[in-house]
C-alpha cells in the first residue's frame, strides 16, 4: 500500500471516528435531556402541588387589654356578645351583652376608635356569624338590630378604613313581642329582605316573629311587616334557641335533648321530631350553625363535637349523625370559618383546635391561651384568629389556605351535606356561597381507567390481529399499501375524531342502536363463516386468488354487513323494543343511557389507538428471523402452529410494548374524551354511561380555576396523578418486555 492510500485511510478512519463520537455525545445529551425535562416536570408539579398538604400553621399576633383601650373606666367589659375583625385585619369590633359597640385599632396596639351605646334596658342578646348581626332583646318586648360597617377610602393613595354601626332594619327597635314582655333568650336569622327572631319571655312563653321584607317603590327602603306566633311544644327548661340562615327550622336545646321545629310557614310551625344529640360520655354545652347553616354543630363539655344535617332516607328527611370530632379539652368556645366548612375550638385548658368537616380531620391543636377563654371569632378571609380571655384580646396570624383538602377526602367516600350516604363526588364548583368542595379525585381517575379500557378493548384485537396477518400473512406489495395507509391514520388530529365522535358518532348509535348491536355481533360471526366457507371451496377457485390477496375478498363483505345491520335496526327496534330501544333500556331494563358514553368514546379513541399498536406490533412480528418460521415449517409445523408457537412468542416483547404504548395513549387522551364522553364523573362501569377523565377534567377546568386555590392545586394534582400513572405503567411494561426478550432471544 502506498503512503497516500495509507495517509488517506488514516484520515477517513479520524472522520468516522469524529462523526461517531459526535453522534454518541448528541444522543447521549440528547437522552440526558430528556431525563432531565421529565425531572422538572415531575417536581414542577410536585412544587404546586405540595401547599396542599401543608399542615395549619398559628402565630401569635399583637394583644391588647380592652380595659386599658377604653377610656371610659366605669362601663367595665360585660359579656361578650360578637366579636370580629374586618377584612384587612385592621379594625377589631365587640359587642357586649349591654348594648355597648367598641372598635380597635390593631396597628394602634388597640387604641378604641369608635363606640356606641344602645338606648334602652337590654334583657337579651343574639348574634348572627353569617351576616355580621347583633340583636339585643329589650325590656319593653322590642328588638333592635345592629350591625359594624366599614367604610374604605383612599386620600393621598392611602388606604384610610372608618367604621360605624348601621341598623339593618331602621334605628326603631322591631316591635318582636306585642304584649310587651321581657325577652330572657333570643336567637336571630336573616334571609334576603326576610328576617325573623324567636324568643322567650320571662314567664316562659315561646314567641316567633317573622318580619316580610318589601321594597316600597318611592322611597326604595325595604318596608318590614311582621307576623307573630307562638311556639308550640316548648320543654319546660329552655337552654338555647338558634334559626337557621334559611328561616326553615329552629333548634330548641333543652339539657342534651334538641327540639326541632320547623318554621317554613309562620302560620304552621310544627315540631318536627326531638333527638338526644350529646355524645357519649359528655353533655352538650353549646349549639352551632356550619358555615351555610345546613349543618348543625353539636359541642360538649367532654371535648367532642358532631355535625348533624338533614338526610333522605325512605322518603323522608331527618337530621343524622355523620361525624364526630375531638378537641382536646372541655370545649369552651366554638365559632364557624367564614364561607368554608371549618371551624374552630378553644377548650377550657387553653388548647384551639381547628377542624375542617369535609375531610373530617383536626388540622391544628396547640395551647396558645389561659383558661377561661370568652371569646372566639375567626376574621373574613380565615386568616386571623381573636380570642379574649378575661379583658385581654389576643390575635393570632393563620395560614390554613387548604383545608379542604386531605388524603382522606381524595380517595376515600365522604359524607357530603344533603347527600344521603358517603359517596365519591367530584364537584369542583357551584353557584351558591355556601357550597362544599367535593374534590374526590375517585371518580375521574376511574374514568380514566373507564376509558382507556373500553378503548383497548376495542382497538387491542383488531390492531394486534392486522398487525400479525400484515406481517404474517399478507402479500409484500398489499404490505407495502396497508401499512403506510394503517401509520398514516395516526397524523389525524383528535381534535376532528373527537368532533366526529361526539357531533356524528353519538346520535348515529342512539338513533340505531340494535343496530349497533347487531353489527358488534355479526361482523365477527360473519367473517368467520367466510373463512369456513373459503376453506372449503375448491383449490381451483383457492389457487385463483394470489396468495396473500385473500383479504380483499372481505371488503364486500364488510360493507354488507354493516349496511344491512343499519337498514334492518328500525325494523328490530319496532318488533322487540316498542319503537324506541333507548327507552326500553331505561324503563324496563333500569340502565342509563347517555347519548355520549363509553361506546362512542371505545370506538373513536380505539381508532385512535389502532395505528399506534398497529405499527409497533406489525415490526415486531414481521422482524422475527425467517429462518425460525422456516426451520419450524420444515419439521412439518402447519403455518397456524408456527405463527401461534414461534413467531407470536418471539414477537412478545415487540407487541406487548405496542398494547402499553396504545394503553399509555389511552390515559393521556383528551380530545377525544373531552368531546365525546359528556364529561360525567361518575362512578359507573356501564358501557352505556359516560365518564370523566383526568386529562379532560384538567383541560376544562384549569381555565377558570383560582390561581394558587385548592381547586387550583388540586388540578395539578390530578395532572401528577396521570404523570406516575404513565410513569409507573411504561416502567412496568420495560420490566415485563425485557423479561420477555430474555426468555425469548434464544430461540
Amino acid at each position: 500500500m502506498s503512503t497516500e492510500t495509507q495517509t488517506l485511510a488514516l484520515s477517513g478512519s479520524r472522520k468516522r471516528w469524529f462523526k461517531d463520537r459526535l453522534v454518541h455525545i448528541g444522543v447521549t445529551t440528547g437522552g440526558i435531556l430528556v431525563l432531565v425535562a421529565l425531572l422538572l416536570i415531575f417536581f414542577y408539579l410536585l412544587y404546586v402541588v405540595k401547599p396542599i398538604f401543608d399542615d395549619a400553621r398559628v402565630e401569635p399576633g399583637p394583644q391588647f387589654s380592652l380595659v386599658e383601650s377604653d377610656t371610659v373606666t366605669d362601663i367595665g367589659i360585660g359579656k361578650t356578645a360578637l366579636l370580629g375583625i374586618e377584612e384587612q385585619n385592621e379594625l377589631v369590633y365587640r359587642f357586649n351583652d349591654r348594648g355597648e359597640v367598641n372598635f380597635y385599632s390593631l396597628p394602634e396596639k388597640g387604641k378604641r376608635v369608635y363606640s356606641l351605646k344602645v338606648e334602652g334596658e337590654v334583657t337579651s342578646v343574639a348574634r348572627n356569624i353569617t351576616d355580621k348581626m347583633v340583636a339585643y332583646g329589650l325590656a319593653d318586648g322590642r328588638l333592635m338590630v345592629l350591625s359594624p360597617k366599614f367604610n374604605v377610602s383612599y386620600p393621598d393613595n392611602v388606604r384610610t378604613i372608618l367604621p360605624e354601626v348601621e341598623f339593618p332594619f331602621g334605628e326603631q327597635p322591631l316591635v318582636l313581642d306585642e304584649q310587651q314582655r321581657p325577652l330572657s333568650q333570643l336567637t336571630i336569622a336573616r334571609n334576603g329582605d326576610d328576617f325573623a327572631a324567636a324568643a322567650l319571655t320571662d314567664d316562659g312563653i315561646g314567641i316567633l316573629t317573622r318580619f316580610a321584607g318589601k321594597e316600597n317603590f318611592i322611597t326604595g327602603e325595604i318596608e318590614l311587616k311582621a307576623t307573630q306566633v307562638t311556639i308550640p311544644g316548648l320543654p319546660e327548661q329552655v337552654d338555647q334557641l338558634l334559626l337557621t340562615p334559611n328561616l326553615r327550622f329552629l333548634f330548641v336545646r333543652s339539657d342534651n335533648d334538641v327540639y326541632i321545629y320547623d318554621v317554613r310557614n309562620i302560620n304552621k310551625v310544627r315540631l318536627r321530631n326531638v333527638l338526644a344529640m350529646n355524645a357519649a360520655g359528655g353533655n352538650i354545652s353549646s349549639l352551632s350553625l356550619l358555615s351555610g347553616g345546613n349543618s348543625l354543630l353539636v359541642a360538649n363539655d367532654n371535648g367532642k363535637v358532631s355535625q348533624w344535617f338533614e338526610v333522605t332516607r325512605d322518603g323522608k328527611r331527618e337530621f343524622t349523625f355523620i361525624r364526630e370530632f375531638e378537641a382536646n379539652g372541655a370545649i369552651a368556645q366554638i365559632t364557624s370559618e367564614v364561607n368554608r366548612k371549618g371551624f374552630v375550638t378553644a377548650s377550657s385548658n387553653g388548647s384551639l383546635d381547628i377542624f375542617h368537616t369535609t375531610g373530617g380531620s383536626r388540622l391544628f391543636s396547640e395551647k396558645l391561651a389561659g383558661d377561661g377563654v370568652s371569646a372566639l371569632a375567626m376574621s373574613p378571609r380565615n386568616s386571623m384568629l381573636l380570642l379574649l380571655n378575661g379583658d385581654k384580646l389576643s390575635t393570632f396570624h393563620v395560614e390554613n389556605e387548604h383545608p379542604e383538602v386531605t388524603w382522606r377526602a381524595m380517595w376515600t367516600k365522604v359524607w357530603y351535606e344533603g347527600y344521603p350516604e358517603p359517596q365519591y363526588v367530584w364537584q369542583s364548583t357551584s353557584g351558591s356561597s355556601d357550597f362544599e368542595s367535593k374534590l374526590s379525585l375517585v371518580p375521574i381517575s376511574f374514568g380514566t381507567l373507564k376509558a382507556a379500557f373500553y378503548a383497548l378493548l376495542f382497538a387491542v384485537p383488531i390492531a394486534i390481529a392486522g398487525a400479525v396477518y400484515t406481517a404474517y400473512f399478507m402479500s409484500s406489495g398489499l404490505r407495502k399499501v396497508v401499512k403506510p395507509t394503517v401509520e398514516i391514520m395516526e397524523a389525524l388530529p383528535t381534535v376532528i375524531l373527537g368532533f366526529l365522535a361526539g357531533l356524528w358518532l353519538a346520535p348515529l348509535i342512539e338513533n340505531h342502536l340494535p343496530g349497533m348491536v347487531i353489527l358488534l355481533v355479526m361482523m365477527p360471526v360473519s367473517i368467520l363463516l367466510m373463512a369456513f366457507v373459503w376453506h372449503h371451496l375448491p383449490k381451483n377457485i383457492r389457487n385463483a386468488v394470489p396468495e396473500g390477496w385473500q383479504c380483499i375478498l372481505l371488503l364486500p363483505l364488510v360493507v354488507l354487513v354493516g349496511w344491512m345491520s343499519f337498514a334492518f335496526s328500525p325494523m328490530v327496534e319496532t318488533l322487540f323494543f316498542g319503537g324506541n330501544a333507548r327507552s326500553f333500556l331505561t324503563n324496563e331494563l333500569g340502565i342509563d343511557f347517555d347519548q355520549r358514553n363509553s361506546l362512542v368514546v371505545g370506538i373513536a379513541m380505539g381508532f385512535a389507538v389502532i395505528p399506534t399498536i398497529f405499527s409497533i406490533a406489525e415490526d415486531a412480528v414481521f422482524s422475527v428471523p425467517r429462518h425460525l418460521s422456516n426451520g419450524s415449517l420444515a419439521l412439518g409445523a402447519t403455518t397456524w402452529q408456527t405463527l401461534t408457537r414461534v413467531v407470536m412468542l418471539t414477537a412478545s416483547p415487540g407487541i406487548f410494548s405496542a398494547v402499553m404504548m396504545g394503553l399509555g395513549r389511552a390515559v393521556g387522551e383528551t380530545m377525544i374524551v373531552l368531546m365525546a364522553t359528556g364529561n360525567t364523573p361518575v362512578m359507573d362501569f356501564s358501557i352505556f354511561n359516560g365518564m370523566r377523565t383526568l386529562s379532560a377534567n384538567i383541560a376544562v377546568e384549569m381555565p377558570e380555576a383560582e390561581v394558587n386555590s385548592s381547586h387550583y392545586r388540586v388540578l395539578f394534582l390530578a395532572a401528577l396523578v396521570l404523570f406516575v400513572f404513565t410513569f409507573m405503567v411504561n416502567t412496568v411494561a420495560e420490566f415485563v418486555r425485557q423479561r420477555l426478550r430474555d426468555k425469548y432471544s434464544s430461540m
